[in-house]
């Protein structure tokens, strides 16, 4: 039963870094079309995952912040006229701390949304060049006091361990961000995938990213700081105030039901998998001579939904509950997890265990993705 949906806004302000053709340019965007295209696709979702009232509506994508407010409004009117809101309903916006964004903030708050989520990066001009960013330091901080001036709840992200990154600098920087307030923070470790600019530059030599350990050194910096001020980490890389976790990726990591809406919107409920067209004029099409955008709709294993379902939970603090998965999934326990790596995890102080549930333990969230590797059945993700 579907509480949360996602709707993906797939244009930009401008031709930037992140786009790949030029209709993600926003002054191609006919808005009316694209409403009327969003709230059919809305509907035809609602047909097959009505239910309970919406716990969260989280709009992403491209760059959202720039939806006229006239168009939020709309689809969050559509969405609580198909579903029904919870009346303490988390509705949250992307946006790019641009000055030119911080401008539509008044409206969109009025428009309904009560929680924005500032893609800030860094603090520093050097670093925002380097990673691509448009925006200025001095803008993003400009956007973010106007964000909390209008919205009840504020998150921003950093990017750390960065060429250059020494403790004493990321201490320095992270006091700072901590210092503005906000109730949530998201703080990710640079991370060089294949295929990017990234990868490139270290395959030239142009770029030398940090060693293991001297990036483990800022994670558990990272960690003491958050906790000692009052947003611990409730997922491996997200620290908030108890109380203004994300409610809307709480869904994901709880491996709950959420519909997606719009181009290259994915989805779980049901059992199944959803993905809409990716590039703007197929979604278009399919939602014309469809009704909805759907690309894909994929019945998953119950061995490939308990594999989802632990790779997620494992993030949060809270970790998962093994008797409520096994009631869920119809596995034993021992289908799911790796008992033996488990114990020698738990002896580690990596992993720990009260009763039914388990969870990564502070000393393990630097390791994450090496622990699940471990912990889950190898069965599991076999077959």
């Amino acid at each position: 039963m579907a509480r949360a949906l996602y709707i993906h806004w797939p244009f930009c302000a401008k031709k930037c870094p992140y786009c790949d053709f030029n209709s993600h340019v926003r002054e191609r965007v006919e808005m009316g079309a694209w409403q009327n295209a969003l709230i059919a696709d809305m509907r035809a979702e609602a047909v097959t995952a009505n239910g309970a009232p919406l716990t969260s509506i989280f709009f992403g994508g491209g760059t959202p912040s720039l939806m006229p407010p006239a168009v939020v409004a709309a689809l969050l009117g559509e969405a609580e006229r198909l579903w029904g809101f919870d009346p303490a309903v988390e509705i949250t916006l992307e946006a790019n701390p641009s000055s030119v964004e911080a401008a539509n903030f008044a409206a969109l708050a009025g428009a309904g949304v009560n929680r924005v989520s500032l893609g800030v990066q860094s603090l520093d001009d050097t670093e925002l060049r380097f990673l691509g960013r448009l925006h200025g330091a001095d803008e993003a901080l400009a956007a973010l006091e106007m964000a909390q001036a209008h919205f009840k709840r504020v998150s921003f992200d950093l990017i750390y361990a960065l060429p250059g990154h020494t403790p004493e600098l990321w201490n320095e920087r992270l006091m700072r961000a901590l210092s503005f307030g906000t109730g949530h923070l998201s703080l990710y470790q640079l991370t060089i995938e294949p295929g990017t600019r990234f990868a490139s530059d270290v395959r030239r030599g142009r770029l030398t990213p940090l060693d293991d350990d001297a990036a483990a050194e800022l994670f558990d910096i990272t960690q003491e700081l958050t906790e000692a001020v009052g947003l611990p980490a409730y997922e491996t890389s997200n620290h908030a105030r108890p109380g203004e976790e994300s409610r809307h990726n709480l869904v994901y990591w709880r491996y709950q039901d959420y519909c997606g809406i719009g181009p290259g919107a994915h989805g779980r409920r049901g059992g199944a998998a959803t993905v809409r067209h990716k590039k703007p004029e197929n979604f278009l099409r399919s939602v014309r001579e469809r009704g909805d955008g759907i690309t894909e709709t994929r019945l998953l294993t119950r061995n490939e939904q308990a594999t989802e379902a632990l790779l997620m939970g494992l993030r949060l603090g809270e970790g998962i509950d093994l008797a409520a998965m096994e009631r869920r999934f119809g596995l034993p326990g021992a289908d799911l997890v790796d008992m033996s790596a488990l114990a020698r995890l738990m002896a580690l102080d990596l992993i720990w265990q009260d009763g039914d549930r388990i969870g990564v333990l502070p000393k393990g969230r630097g390791l994450l993705d090496a622990l699940l590797a471990e912990v889950v059945a190898d069965g599991l993700v076999a077959a």
